[in-house]
Order: C-alpha cells, then sequence, then structure tokens
C-alpha cells in the first residue's frame, strides 16, 4: 500500500515537472531574446536544446509507466515564469536586465533541482532503474545549468554594479519614457 502511495506521487511529480519543462520550452527562447550578452543568450538557447531533451525523457519515463506525462499544470514554474517575464518588461538597463535574467534562470534551476532531486529519490526506492538512471542524468544537466549561470553571473553582476543605470535596455531614458508615455 505504502508503495502505491509513493507511485502515485511520483507520477504525479512526473506530470508536473513535464508541465514546469514545457512552460520552460516556451520561455527560454524570449529569455535568450531579451538578453544583450552574448553569453548569456547562447546560454539559454544551450539550455532549450537540453530542456526539449528532458522533456522527451518524461515522455519515456511516463510511456514506460503507462502514464500520460500531461494533465497537471505546474503552479510554481508559471510564477517563476511570470516573473522573469516582468524582469523583461521593466525593461531596465542591459547590465541589470541580465542580471535579472540570471535570477530569475537560476530560481528556475533550483525549484527543477529540488523537483529531480525528489523524483529521483521516489524512482529509486519505487525500483524504477531506467527512471532514475534518466531523471539523474537531467539531475546533472540542471546542477551544471546553475553553475553556468553563476559563473555568467560573476561578470555581469560586476558590470551591473558598475553601470550607471539610467538608459533602459531599448536605449531610451527613463525620463524620455514618461515623456512618451504622457503624449
Amino acid at each position: 500500500m505504502n508503495e502505491n502511495r509513493l507511485k502515485h506521487l511520483y507520477v504525479e511529480e512526473l506530470k508536473d515537472i513535464y508541465s514546469s519543462e514545457n512552460q520552460m520550452v516556451k520561455a527560454l527562447p524570449k529569455m535568450a531574446k531579451a538578453a544583450t550578452s552574448a553569453d548569456l543568450r547562447s546560454g539559454f538557447e544551450e539550455h532549450l536544446k537540453q530542456t526539449q531533451e528532458h522533456v522527451a525523457r518524461l515522455e519515456q519515463i511516463c510511456e514506460a509507466l503507462g502514464e500520460s506525462p500531461k494533465g497537471k499544470k505546474c503552479k510554481g514554474m508559471e510564477g517563476l515564469v511570470a516573473e522573469g517575464a516582468e524582469i523583461i518588461e521593466e525593461d531596465p538597463a542591459s547590465e541589470e536586465l541580465d542580471a535579472g535574467l540570471i535570477s530569475a534562470a537560476q530560481r528556475v534551476e533550483h525549484y527543477e533541482i529540488a523537483a529531480y532531486g525528489c523524483v529521483c529519490a521516489y524512482a529509486k526506492v519505487l525500483g524504477e532503474d531506467q527512471a532514475s538512471s534518466l531523471l539523474r542524468k537531467t539531475l546533472e544537466e540542471e546542477k551544471k545549468a546553475n553553475e553556468k549561470l553563476t559563473e555568467l553571473s560573476t561578470k555581469i553582476n560586476i558590470e551591473a554594479a558598475n553601470s550607471e543605470g539610467n538608459e533602459s535596455h531599448s536605449g531610451k531614458s527613463s525620463e524620455s519614457k514618461a515623456k512618451a508615455h504622457r503624449a
């Protein structure tokens, strides 16, 4: 009976992560487009390809379980994606935008690391060896993505700290934006 409860939780968590990863498939291109750092843009584009692989792995795992990965909306990721979108919409100076995008992306990575850590543990207890291996691979990729973001943040955060902060990403000053908004 306890295994059945854990298996139910495992499947529900897989569906949640599937929703999460699909939300990121949609969000990462927007983040890449908004990034002003070529390295950051490239990192987002690279992680998009990995995220698409994560989706395929989850589909493979659910198929082996005889379950559909669909049917659940990850509200946690929805909130994280919305916060990332706010950063872009605020249209800050380039350095601040990139620092904010890294912050948003790292929140996502930490969320995913936690989620994959849990389902890896469930898969192990349930004897789902192939799934466990696939999930561990994804977990390691999420950890590496977080490490890459940390490396990028070192340079980008210093640039943001040293910038004047009066120019927005679109090149208009706050004053110019206010005048345009009133007109």
